[in-house]
């Protein structure tokens, strides 16, 4: 039997995702995927089986420079926020906030805020945000549920709209035969699912509630902050893994915002270096070229160096103390790092089984049928959810989808129907890795929150099934209308009132 490029290619993750989802276990689930796949290849010869999946698959994926590039990253930010904690750069903030930031409200816009702030790469937003934020949110009451959410909704979804940013690059980079910026550009007042998740944290954290699973987070975290029980999140520092972590009582806050500043400085020098600016290329080319994975690795390990030398200097630790932090902060990065390691593997299976062929040919027999290119953009939209849901990559989805929607209107910028469609391929992309549970971005965010990862997936989830909603009957709209600002304005005026009806429900719910 042939499972090769047909619709047992999408077997594995469907897999790993539903286990991941009942067993709240996503190590195994990920393995049991990973198994399927590789079985699946072999045609269930044992032998063939096992070196597909650690020779062809993880070996391959370790082996690939991209992926090594962001591992190094992950080490560094870990060592980084490692020193900033015991420099008590991480504990001075948190009492600078308490006092400027006065209530809860306040907490979760500044963290929406600092999200916004870093649109240069989702990895990067997803564990500054998270170093930086905790301790506020920590001191307001805010579940790490409610944070990892907020930082995840404020990376990809944030990234997709910025043209600066690694994101517009590789979008850019799959678009043949036009202008790749300027259609990127075009496309982001269609991009529903992005802008609608923006509206969506405004009007709760504005409005003051939370609802479905997120609400019980809350509530459970409010019941154990009252009885004084310790938390059993994930740690991404490490400090919460030892009885008693030394910190300095010399640390300031300019002993976490230096080094964070430095870090976003270097890490934006090493994106555009990678891209050419300092051989003659301009800054937004140069960003459109950027490797953000070696940019990444460059600007970290700068800032690392620069932190280091800041602290000793400061004398908040010695040198040995610097030292003694970073094998700590790598330590405290290890299970993020064999997440995406099983990640990584199980997208390996997945591609050798031809997903990527078996969906696209899907799509483009679909979308040559005349009678439905106006719904074009909605069957975009549910194609690229359900593709990024299933491997856990935006970027892989933008690659199969994009060219086949440039193909099917002949390249034709001009054509208001084929920006809608792109769009709309980006924001189902966006969408299904925002919720996917083998995502390396909503990894990242349980990471940066310090949050148990299948907690962040299974809270988050009615939220996001709630913008998609919107999103898709806003694509539906948009493609009969082709206008943007009527069919951004309906999508928010949908959005808004959505949630105040959901608000209503809920609060009657309570109330009985």
């Amino acid at each position: 039997m042939e499972f090769t490029n047909t619709i047992w290619s999408l077997l594995p993750p469907l897999i790993a995702i539903i286990l991941a989802l009942i067993t709240k276990e996503v190590y195994s689930s990920l393995f049991v995927g990973i198994l399927t796949g590789g079985l699946l290849f072999a045609g269930f010869n044992v032998s063939v089986a096992m070196k597909h999946i650690f020779v062809d698959g993880m070996i391959g994926q370790l082996s690939d420079s991209w992926n090594v590039g962001i591992l190094v990253f992950l080490v560094i930010l870990g060592s980084m926020v490692m020193l900033m904690n015991r420099a008590g750069g991480s504990s001075a903030f948190g009492k600078w906030a308490v006092k400027h930031v006065k209530t809860k409200r306040g907490a979760q816009f500044a963290t929406i805020i600092l999200g916004v702030l870093i649109f240069i790469d989702d990895y990067f937003n997803c564990l500054t945000v998270g170093s930086v934020m905790r301790p506020v949110t920590d001191k307001h009451g805010i579940s790490r549920e409610k944070l990892a959410y907020l930082i995840d909704a404020t990376a990809a979804p944030i990234c997709i709209i910025s043209p600066i940013s690694s994101w517009a690059a590789a979008v850019t980079g799959f678009v043949d035969g036009a202008n790749g910026l300027s259609l990127f550009v075009r496309a982001i007042p269609y991009n529903f699912y992005a802008l609608l998740t923006l509206v969506m944290m405004i009007v709760i954290t504005n409005m003051k509630f939370d609802y479905g699973s997120m609400s019980l987070a809350e509530l459970n975290h409010m019941v154990e902050n009252r009885k004084n029980k310790k938390k059993d999140a994930a740690s991404l520092t490490g400090a919460e893994d030892q009885p008693h972590p030394p910190i300095s009582q010399n640390g300031r806050v300019i002993h976490l915002v230096l080094p964070i500043v430095s870090l976003i400085v270097c890490c934006v020098i090493g994106m555009i270096y990678t891209g050419g600016f300092f051989s003659g290329a301009d800054f937004v080319t140069a960003f459109s070229n950027s490797d953000a994975s070696v940019g990444l690795v460059y600007g970290s390990a700068v800032a690392l160096v620069i932190t280091i030398v800041f602290f000793v200097a400061t004398r908040v630790l010695s040198f040995n103390d610097c030292m003694n932090a970073i094998p700590e902060g790598f330590k405290s990065m290890v299970p993020a790092i064999l997440v995406l390691t099983f990640a990584w593997t199980l997208k390996a299976m997945t591609d050798s089984l031809g997903a990527s062929t078996y969906v696209g040919g899907v799509v483009a027999n679909v979308a040559g049928n005349g009678a439905v290119m106006s719904l074009l953009p909605a069957l975009v939209f549910l194609v690229g959810i359900f593709l990024a849901f299933a491997t856990g990559t935006s970027w892989g989805t933008f690659g199969i989808l994009i060219p086949i929607v440039v193909n099917l209107f002949g390249g034709d910028i001009n054509n208001e129907l084929m920006i809608i469609s792109i769009s709309a391929c980006m924001a189902g992309a966006v969408c299904g890795d925002h919720c996917s549970p083998i995502s390396d971005t909503t990894i990242m965010a349980s990471a940066g929150a310090g949050c148990e990862h299948m907690r962040h997936v299974t809270t988050q989830l009615p939220y996001v099934f709630t913008v998609a909603t919107v999103s898709l009957v806003s694509y539906v709209i948009a493609g009969f209308v082709k206008n943007w600002f009527i069919s951004l304005f309906v999508s928010i005026v949908l959005m808004i009132l959505t949630l105040v009806v959901i608000k209503k429900i809920s609060q009657k719910k309570t109330s009985n």
